[in-house]
């Protein structure tokens, strides 16, 4: 219990000392931290149910329901925009030049769209600039 009230003391004054605007873990870090939590939530749950402490038990089950949750969440950015994009960005991302035609661009967008594809291990991300960069240079 020591431990654990230095652990906290020692995290107050780091963020008291850095007036909390500096993260600790990154979005990632915190994922993986907030999961590893969950589980141990979970056997904790399992461990004081067992024992017969149902009231805690069903407490370290709701905190590591929610720690998973939690842990799920992704904060997806808005899709760039094509009337943000330049078209120098927008060849640069499809990788044309700046006197490819119509059906360059379009071949491009495909190409590329195969390989990053969300439904092909791909993410949303990249799949909007592609379609920000083709909107942009196609005029749509």
């Amino acid at each position: 219990m020591l431990y654990l009230a230095l652990g906290g003391a020692l995290l107050v004054g780091y963020l008291w000392l850095t007036g909390g605007k500096v993260p600790i873990l990154k979005r990632r870090e915190w994922r993986i931290l907030t999961a590893a939590l969950a589980l141990v939530a979970f056997t904790a749950a399992v461990f004081v149910g067992v024992r017969g402490s149902w009231g805690s038990a069903i407490v370290l089950t709701v905190v590591g329901l929610w720690l998973a949750a939690s842990a799920r969440k992704t904060n997806v950015a808005a899709p760039p925009s094509a009337a943000r994009m330049g078209d120098a960005e927008a060849r640069r991302i499809l990788g044309v030049g700046p006197d490819a035609s119509r059906k360059e661009i379009q071949a491009a967008y495909t190409r590329l769209m195969r390989a990053v594809h969300p439904d092909k291990g791909g993410t949303a991300g990249l799949a909007a600039q592609l379609n920000a960069a083709r909107d942009r240079l196609l005029g749509r």
